[in-house]
């Protein structure tokens, strides 16, 4: 499905990622996870289209995306959920997800995938004409995850889907996510949450100052001495 090799991305002269290698296979749910500033971000708005690669490969169903325009890439069935949201706040729930469908295939069964989202997240149902700027923090990212599930994905990558969030919502999100997973969607989870992130993944890769510090079996990361130390806090 999505793989990677060699990936060089830069942010004018400087080089933010150097030589990242990496795979997601068809319903597998990976995580990339390492501290703030690693390049997470810039990996995943790389696969998005939004950040140019400089060098190296990088493939979605065995197709060249460093040669396809942005706009293409959720038409390929790629769709992110940035770490932002980006909802449109003068917009209600429900136009907010209708617009994550505007792709001819999306568009054409949007009535069963937004009752998929809407029993996804039922708290969304109940607000699904309140304008999206008006919802809380967890409330808004259960919308944008819905949104792109409304493109009909087949792989959806997320950003930093618990920033900001309480404790028992990033539970729940989690929750979510792995519901998602299991309908057959892969997912590319990046996280600062390194021990939930581990927890549901199949795989997991460490990022540390743009390069890939450690990747294996998730659950053999979790109990990483490495990993406890530097993230868990585990000597």
């Amino acid at each position: 499905m999505l793989n990677i090799q060699n990936l060089q991305v830069a942010h004018g002269l400087a080089i933010a990622l150097w030589d990242i290698s990496l795979h997601v296979q068809p319903g597998e749910l990976i995580c990339v996870v390492g501290p703030n500033a690693a390049g997470k971000t810039t990996l995943i708005n790389a696969i998005a289209g939004l950040n140019p690669v400089q060098a190296g490969i990088m493939q979605f169903n065995e197709v060249d995306l460093c040669q396809l325009e942005p706009h293409l890439f959720c038409e390929m069935g790629v769709a992110l959920v940035p770490e932002s949201r980006r909802l449109f706040v003068d917009m209600s729930v429900l136009e907010n997800l209708e617009i994550g469908s505007f792709i001819p295939r999306a568009k054409a069964i949007r009535a069963q995938t937004l009752e998929m989202v809407l029993e996804l997240f039922p708290i969304l149902k109940t607000k699904i004409h309140q304008l999206s700027g008006t919802l809380s923090g967890g409330q808004q990212q259960m919308l944008a995850i819905g949104r792109a599930l409304m493109a009909k994905p087949q792989l959806l990558l997320l950003d930093e889907p618990s920033l900001g969030l309480a404790p028992s919502i990033v539970h729940d999100m989690f929750e979510a996510i792995q519901t998602v997973n299991q309908e057959g969607i892969s997912i590319l989870l990046v996280e600062q949450n390194v021990t939930m992130a581990l927890e549901i993944a199949s795989r997991g890769y460490v990022l540390e100052e743009g390069r890939i510090a450690l990747e294996g079996k998730a659950s053999d990361l979790l109990n990483s001495p490495e990993i406890q130390k530097a993230y868990l806090g585990i000597e």
